[in-house]
């Protein structure tokens, strides 16, 4: 049991628990930042994504990857611009 508790404080697995927890949760506020802020604003300068989902190639469907696609690179940047304006990126101890 020793040898189980030292791994546990030397490998930071404790921390490593917790950072996953937050990050589901942070997860929940980012989603709920884009979809009831940044969304809305990215409807009224481009317009609805909604019509993309149809677009297709022939028998492929690419419409839906596309909004899959958007959606993700507006969730990495407002993470990336949320780090960056808060100052996280600098709590982090350098080694």
């Amino acid at each position: 049991m020793s040898g189980f508790l030292d791994f546990i404080r030397e490998q930071g697995v404790v921390g490593l628990a917790v950072g996953f927890i937050l990050g589901g949760a942070v997860s929940k506020v980012v989603t709920a930042v884009v979809n009831d802020i940044v969304n809305p604003l990215l409807g009224l300068v481009l317009g609805s994504a909604e019509g993309l989902r149809a677009m297709s190639l022939g028998p492929i469907l690419l419409g839906d990857l596309f909004v899959v696609f958007i959606d993700f690179m507006v969730i990495a940047a407002v993470v990336y611009f949320g780090v960056k304006g808060l100052g996280l990126d600098k709590m982090d101890k350098k080694a």
